[in-house]
C-alpha cells in the first residue's frame, strides 16, 4: 500500500536533504529563484540534528628526553685499581697508556653524575719515554702506575680560572729539546702536580720527597711539547686550560694512570 509522509524514516529524510543540497548547489546563482531558497529551508529543517560538537584539537605532546645512562663503574679498571680510588672522589682523570712500553696515552675526565660516571672528551697525551712501571725510580724514564691525588697547580702563565691552589712563577720556565728533538719551551706554562712522592697542599715547585730522592718526583700533568716525557703526562695547552678549569678540590680529584693491561687488574 502507498506510504504516507508521516511514515518516511529519518534516514530517508537525510537522503532527500543531501540530494536537495546537491541540486541546489548545482543551480547557477543567477538562475536561483525564491522557490529554490524555500526548498533549502525545508531541507535543512528535515535533516536531523546530530547534537555533536566538533572535537577540540588534541594538545601537543611534550617529549621528555630520557636521562643519559652513565656507566656505574669506571671503564677499563679492574678491582685492584678501583680499590685505590677514594670513596668520596667525584672527579677522575683517567690516563690510559697504549701499551706497557708506549709513550702514547689517552686522557678522559670522568665526573660523578646521575649515579654513574659521566665521561668528558678523549684527549691525546704523552707519558714517559719508556712507558709505565709499578715501581718508579728517578731517571728510569717510566711514568708510575697508580692512583694519585690532584691538589695543586701552577705555571709560568696566569691562572686560567682553576679552583685548585695556583702558583704562578717564572721558575716554571724550561728550555732545550725533547727526546725527538722538539723544543720544550712552554711545557710548564700550566702544570698540575701529581701527588706521587710529594707533599700535597704545596706548590708544584716544592721539592719535598717523602719516599726519598731515589724514588723520583716532580711528576706533573703539563703542556705537551710533541714527544715523550721523562715521567710526566702531557696534554695540549687548550686541554690543559680545560682541565684546570674543570677540577674542583671539593670533588677530591685524582689521576688514575697506567697502561691498559695494568689498570684492568
Amino acid at each position: 500500500m502507498p506510504l504516507h509522509r508521516p511514515y518516511i524514516s529519518a534516514a530517508a529524510a537525510v537522503i532527500v536533504s543531501l540530494i536537495g543540497i546537491a541540486a541546489y548547489h548545482h543551480v547557477p546563482e543567477g538562475n536561483r529563484t525564491p522557490a529554490h531558497d524555500r526548498a533549502m529551508v525545508v531541507q535543512d529543517a528535515a535533516a536531523p540534528a546530530t547534537g555533536r560538537q566538533a572535537a577540540a584539537p588534541a594538545a601537543p605532546r611534550t617529549t621528555v628526553p630520557p636521562k643519559p645512562q652513565y656507566p656505574a663503574r669506571l671503564p677499563g679498571l679492574g678491582p685492584r685499581t678501583l680499590s685505590h680510588i677514594p670513596a668520596h672522589t667525584r672527579q677522575v682523570v683517567l690516563v690510559t697508556g697504549a701499551g706497557k712500553n708506549s709513550a702514547s696515552s689517552k686522557v678522559v675526565l670522568y665526573e660523578r653524575a646521575d649515579g654513574g660516571w659521566r665521561p668528558g672528551a678523549v684527549w691525546d697525551a704523552h707519558n714517559g719515554y719508556r712507558g709505565w712501571t709499578d715501581e718508579h725510580y728517578a731517571g728510569d724514564l717510566h711514568s708510575p702506575i697508580g692512583v694519585f691525588g690532584l691538589t695543586d697547580a701552577g705555571g709560568r702563565l696566569a691562572d686560567p680560572g682553576t679552583k685548585l691552589p695556583y702558583h704562578r712563577s717564572g721558575a716554571f720556565s724550561i728550555g732545550g729539546t725533547g727526546f725527538e728533538g722538539e723544543p720544550l719551551a712552554g711545557s710548564f706554562d700550566y702544570v698540575i702536580a701529581i701527588n706521587y712522592n710529594r707533599q700535597p697542599g704545596t706548590s708544584p715547585m716544592n721539592g719535598a720527597q717523602p719516599m726519598g730522592a731515589s724514588r723520583g718526583g716532580g711528576i706533573w700533568i703539563h703542556v705537551d711539547h710533541g714527544g715523550p716525557t721523562h715521567a710526566c703526562v702531557s696534554l695540549s695547552k687548550s686541554h690543559m686550560r680545560q682541565l684546570l678549569r674543570a677540577l674542583d678540590p671539593a670533588d677530591h680529584p685524582v689521576v688514575v694512570m697506567g697502561d691498559a693491561a695494568s689498570l684492568a687488574r
